[in-house]
């Protein structure tokens, strides 16, 4: 039986988070979903789904969305449990999502260094299949999945059902338009939103190919500017609320910086 009709050249992980929240930095994962296949078309996926004790209250508002109560995780594994065995499930593996770049991969970084483990972009490559989905047809994840797949999306914001329907997105864009490449370094670089140097884009390059800023009061200035010129902004940076790979980034520059002195 063949499973996909990708072009892999390893594994490939969709995955996808509930959580506590929106924010980055202080919401937690309450579920995890996900589905690896592999370049052998005919060796079948793996599919796992864990629900995972946070730690703090689910607001009642997010409950709402995703229907994980505090009752239904009580007895569930905190994260640092399962985050040595979950990190070398995703070794070697590229990682696709729905809004991944932006907030699921991000908030699995910071997940990470929470229990002591560096989960680095670099040796990944990532597909954002909302990314792909906004330049051709915006829309959401149920209109996606109603656009490509012709069918209403069941169960949906449960991290099982929005695994298996970005899977099958993916697919049906890769038949639908011909000039998608059926290719992870394809997919990986035309997924992304912009030219951000972090997942977030907080950082960019311009138009010379020189990383700036873009966001706060040195918006467009370029990162070695503020370096020389207001060394407190890279201070304030490194201690706010911002996501750690925005951070892996900027101090990665300034070292850059420093040895270029």
């Amino acid at each position: 039986m063949v499973y996909h009709n990708l072009k892999l050249t390893r594994p490939l992980v969709f995955f996808d988070l509930e959580t506590t929240g929106t924010n980055i930095i202080r919401d937690r994962i309450v579920e995890i979903s996900i589905l690896k296949i592999f370049p052998d078309q005919e060796q079948e996926p793996i599919e796992k789904t864990r629900r995972i004790n946070p730690g703090m209250h689910i607001p009642e508002q997010s409950s709402a969305v995703h229907g994980i109560y505090d009752e239904d995780v009580k007895d569930c594994p905190r994260f640092h449990q399962i985050a040595r065995s979950l990190h070398e499930f995703l070794e070697e593996c590229d990682i696709a999502g729905f809004n991944s770049n932006k907030f699921d991969v991000p908030l699995l970084i910071e997940e990470f260094a929470r229990a002591g483990i560096n989960f680095g972009v670099h040796g990944h490559r990532f597909i954002d299949v909302q990314n792909i989905f906004h330049k051709k047809e915006p829309r959401t994840l149920s209109a996606a999945y109603r656009f490509y797949c012709n069918a209403d999306l069941e169960d949906a914001h449960s991290a099982n059902a929005d695994t298996r329907a970005t899977f099958e997105v993916l697919k049906q864009q890769l038949e639908k338009y011909d000039d998608l490449e059926n290719d992870i370094d394809y997919l990986s670089e035309f997924s992304r939103m912009g030219n951000g140097l972090d997942l977030a884009s907080r950082i960019v390059r311009n138009e010379k190919d020189e990383p700036v800023f873009n966001f706060g009061k040195h918006k467009g200035k370029r990162v070695e500017d503020v370096f020389r010129q207001d060394p407190s902004f890279l201070s304030w940076v490194m201690q706010g609320e911002f996501p750690k790979n925005t951070k892996d980034v900027l101090q990665q520059l300034y070292f850059q910086y420093k040895n270029r002195k």
